[in-house]
């Protein structure tokens, strides 16, 4: 972002919750980035933040090891916000004590505010609100003021007089608390000045202007799956440089059925982008025979991809810049555990797997955006609204919703079922309400009775689950009628399955995708 664009900055002490904290923030029109808390003091200022927000974390400020802080960070004049482990950890650096807890605190809590002033201010005097905390405050620093507390906590939220300093020990950023929006905007407006003026239309205008900036006179090509991150890229730099753009789509035998002719006929047909098809499904499905580990797959996939790429720019002079639709919980999820405390979840095609020696210099204009603003910005673009709307796919595609080794004709059942799944949702006007709903192929056999006939063929898992952003996510309760429709079509019409299973597992514990 350019220095003119107001910044939030949340440092991440291990939180769950660290992209919600940032998400929440834009909601209120300021850019928020997400920096480990390792950061320096230099590289801190150098970010210029109007706001400094300190994240959650699984760790007790008193043990030694303990994430901390450069306490010069308070000395800055900028506003500081710590959420839970945040707050404890300036009482803990300015002087007071934190102890464990006699009473645990987990799930929704009523706060009682005392003070409206700034941080509270236009909210009730009695709030429901999300805890997560096994420790407490017990004794503050000088010059502390009590904003509100609940039965258990007698600072639940907190101000230093006269520093801009302010700790809750409740998470606002999540949808259990009460005006938890209204508080962290409050922060942001109130506390930090911030103007609100990122908007989807002020990322293009920019956009537009750094890609042409870099890009300058030479060529650029964009992997196109017919995705939305990728359609959106491609939009948005065509948009700045038109037909210095070539966009390649990749057929790796890995995408879901009849993806290649979409493509085709929206990009060639109706959006006039210079296209260029390579069919790769031999050469992938080679590289991938009999790997079974899921990282492993990520970055055979990615590879790969890149090889291909390399082969097919070949025939595009000045082809210097590789384009991708990375979005910004790809960027947070694949930094690696030593330079982030939140465990890497699993490493993308387009973030993690390229090799080091890639001749293209990576462009990568949606990586500061999360999925609703990307979606945003394709409106803003002219794109259609089945595409804008298209619910997310990984970059790996097929493959990491195959568990296992995948083969030729285990990813045609996967195909045949998974379009199943996708026509029955849209048919029954889910597909647009829920955040993802796709099939999983298991590679293990199951004991089944079709006719007068025993089989043993393959399980199919569905997954349907309804977010906002990706970042958590929670199993949709789809109607009985829907599910056994489902169910008794794949079974019916896909060779080679007798048994289907619904995932009921929310984000977290687990991920969205089962690799």
């Amino acid at each position: 972002m350019t220095d003119q664009t107001e910044t939030i900055v949340v440092l991440d002490f291990g939180s769950q919750y660290s992209q919600l904290i940032a998400r929440r923030i834009r909601e209120c029109n300021v850019y928020s980035k997400v920096v480990p808390w390792s950061i320096t003091i230099q590289q801190l200022r150098s970010e210029a933040p109007a706001g400094i927000i300190l994240s959650g974390g699984p760790a007790s400020v008193y043990e030694i090891g303990a994430p901390s802080i450069d306490p010069e960070i308070f000395n800055l004049g900028i506003p500081v916000l710590g959420i839970c482990y945040g707050m404890q950890l300036i009482i803990h650096t300015l002087g007071g004590k934190v102890i464990p807890g006699s009473a645990r605190e987990y799930g929704r809590t009523i706060m009682k505010i005392t003070d409206h002033s700034d941080l509270f201010n236009g909210v009730a005097s009695e709030l429901k609100v999300w805890m997560s905390h096994g420790d407490k405050v017990s004794i503050v620093p000088e010059n502390t003021k009590i904003l509100a507390g609940t039965a258990n906590t007698d600072y639940a939220a907190v101000k230093i007089a006269g520093r801009n300093l302010y700790g809750i020990q409740f998470h606002p950023e999540v949808v259990h608390s009460q005006d938890g929006a209204k508080i962290i905007a409050n922060f942001c407006h109130t506390i930090c000045g911030c103007r609100g003026d990122w908007t989807m239309d002020s990322f293009i205008e920019k956009s537009l202007t750094k890609i042409r900036e870099k890009v300058g006179a030479n060529r650029v090509i964009l992997g196109l799956s017919g995705g939305v991150d990728s359609s959106v890229a491609a939009a948005l730099i065509d948009k700045a440089i038109g037909e210095q753009l070539t966009c390649i789509f990749v057929d790796n035998g890995l995408l879901r059925k009849n993806e290649r002719k979409r493509v085709q006929e929206l990009f060639l047909g109706n959006f006039k982008m210079k296209l260029i098809t390579v069919d790769a499904e031999k050469e992938f499905l080679k590289q991938l025979e009999g790997v079974d580990e899921p990282e492993m797959k990520r970055k055979i996939i990615g590879h790969e991809f890149v090889k291909v790429f390399d082969e097919a720019a070949k025939s595009i002079e000045n082809a210097v810049f590789l384009a991708q639709g990375t979005t910004y919980p790809d960027v947070i999820e694949s930094v690696p555990i030593n330079g982030n405390p939140s465990a890497m979840i699993k490493s993308h095609h387009n973030v993690g797997g390229l090799p080091k020696d890639m001749k293209f210099k990576l462009l990568e204009p949606l990586a500061a955006l999360f999925k609703d603003e990307v979606r945003e910005v394709g409106r803003r673009l002219g794109l259609p609204e089945d595409v804008v709307m298209r619910q997310p796919f990984p970059g790996p595609a097929l493959g990491v919703r195959h568990l296992g080794a995948v083969s030729r004709k285990t990813l045609d059942i996967l195909r045949e079922a998974d379009a199943i799944m996708v026509e029955e949702i849209k048919a029954a006007g889910f597909y647009y309400k829920t955040w993802q709903a796709f099939a999983i192929f298991l590679p293990l056999r199951t004991v089944g009775v079709m006719g007068d006939l025993r089989t043993y063929d393959y399980v199919i898992a569905l997954r349907v689950v309804e977010s906002s952003d990706g970042m958590t996510a929670d199993w949709v309760n789809l109607p009985d009628e829907l599910l056994r429709r489902i169910s008794s079509r794949i079974i019916n019409e896909v060779r080679g399955v007798n048994r289907v299973v619904y995932d009921i597992t929310s984000k977290p514990p687990g991920t969205i995708e089962w690799e």
